[in-house]
């Protein structure tokens, strides 16, 4: 009898300790750590009869993360990226009890112009930008029998052509292969300097609503200026082309203009022009005789005359209200 409950007992521990043995080889088989893939460059042999020797085979670094740029400050600008347009009132022609044409230009060598030109954000370089990318278009300064200024949006520019027209010229000689003797010249056309850019021009219009009982300016356009090259000629400013700024403003909203004396303003190009943060002369104003300023003044006079327009339109608004005791 005893000898029979000894061997169940020996029976019972040996296949409890058959049990834990296998148990203990399904984790130990568990936790054995992946193959490693390794990668092949294509150019590289593999050594030896039977390719034993891996010459030039790598492992794939599976720990290595993509690059994360760190924010360069302490907050994300995106008030300005997601800025919308402030659309004009709507402006009815039975309501425009006054409205005169005025031509300007904006130097931006002046101190108050100048952020208008930084290296950070200028304004020539977002119009090129969104020419060259087909969000805006450019126009024809050209001036024809049926417009005679040259500014009525009536023939458009391909980007290659706007480009071209901001570009330096150069005459280039050129030679024959064969004999090297000069067999003419050639105008061809530079790079582009967006500091060559100095003045631009725009045409706007003066608008009294009686409905509202306001007086306001509202651009049409604007131009870039650049003063072509002759020899021995000192020849005046011109537009490169014209853009229409009602279809400029979406662009102009959401580009930050750089301010001088705070980096968190949310200033956009766009505002720049609706709130007038910029100083101007006028050049011309609409008249009978289509004559600019320069055409019958010269020297101080031209600045005299262009101060005595901005009276003028100023005074018309103040001579409408009637005050009495």
């Amino acid at each position: 009898m005893k000898t029979r409950f000894l061997i169940i007992v020996l029976c019972l521990a040996c296949s409890v300790s058959f049990a834990q043995r296998k148990k203990s080889t399904k984790k130990a088989a568990a936790k054995t750590p992946p193959p490693v893939t390794l990668k092949v460059k294509p150019d590289t042999q593999v050594a030896g009869a039977n390719g034993a020797a891996n010459a030039g085979i790598q492992p794939i670094d599976t720990t290595k993360k993509p690059f994360d740029r760190p924010l360069d400050g302490y907050y994300k600008k995106n008030n300005i990226l997601s800025a919308k347009v402030t659309p004009y009132a709507n402006l009815r022609e039975a309501d425009v009890m006054f409205a005169k044409r005025v031509w300007r230009e904006i130097d931006l060598r002046e101190k108050m112009n100048q952020y208008l030109a930084s290296p950070k954000g200028r304004l020539i370089d977002v119009l090129m930008a969104a020419i060259d990318a087909g969000e805006l278009t450019a126009y024809d300064p050209t001036a024809t029998k049926d417009d005679p200024n040259g500014d009525s949006f009536s023939k458009p520019l391909t980007g290659a052509q706007a480009r071209s027209k901001m570009a330096d010229s150069a005459v280039v000689d050129q030679f024959d292969k064969n004999t090297g003797d000069k067999i003419g010249s050639k105008v061809m056309a530079g790079e582009f300097n967006p500091d060559s850019v100095v003045k631009f021009r725009i045409k706007e219009d003066w608008v009294f609503d009686r409905q509202r009982s306001v007086f306001e300016p509202r651009i049409i356009g604007i131009a870039p200026l650049f003063k072509p090259k002759a020899a021995g000629l000192d020849l005046d400013y011109q537009p490169a082309f014209w853009i229409y700024f009602p279809e400029a403003r979406p662009i102009l909203a959401v580009k930050e203009a750089v301010s001088r004396n705070n980096d968190a303003t949310g200033l956009s190009f766009d505002d720049v022009f609706v709130k007038r943060i910029f100083t101007s002369y006028i050049v011309k104003q609409s008249n009978d005789k289509d004559e600019r300023i320069r055409d019958y003044a010269q020297g101080i006079d031209k600045l005299y005359e262009s101060e005595r327009i901005k009276k003028s339109l100023l005074d018309y608004e103040l001579d409408l209200w009637k005050y009495s005791e």
